[in-house]
């Protein structure tokens, strides 16, 4: 279980780092949401990965599991709704005030790149 979770966070990183890197804004914003995925998947597990256990003790647990971890990763879920809630409303901004959503526009409002560049992406 915790190779595929391990796994799981590699595959997440690497695809968000890899999107992150685009120069268009929606795959920077899937690539960014993909990144907070595997924060709270790291998060969640430094709690231990138990199955079937308790997070608050009583009377008959032996056993149990750390809330800490699940409640950051709560929060962190709820904050990073918010965050992706604005990070689109920014990116659709820039793109109707520049007709392009491109992230390396020149200060002139002018493209950086050619258009064959911008063709080859399938815009």
């Amino acid at each position: 279980m915790e190779l595929l979770l391990a796994s799981a966070v590699g595959v997440l990183t690497a695809t968000g780092v890899y999107l992150v890197l685009r120069q268009r804004t929606f795959p920077v914003i899937l690539g960014v949401s993909l990144l907070s995925y595997a924060v709270n998947l790291f998060l969640f597990a430094t709690g231990r990965l138990a199955v079937n256990l308790p997070p608050v003790l009583h009377d008959g647990a032996k056993a149990y599991t750390d809330p800490l971890p699940q409640a950051l990763v709560l929060t962190a879920i709820v904050i990073s709704f918010g965050m992706s809630a604005l990070v689109v409303m920014i990116a659709l901004s820039a793109y109707l005030s520049a007709r392009t959503d491109r992230i390396d526009i020149a200060a002139d409002g002018g493209d950086e790149l050619s258009d064959e560049t911008e063709e080859g992406y399938g815009a």
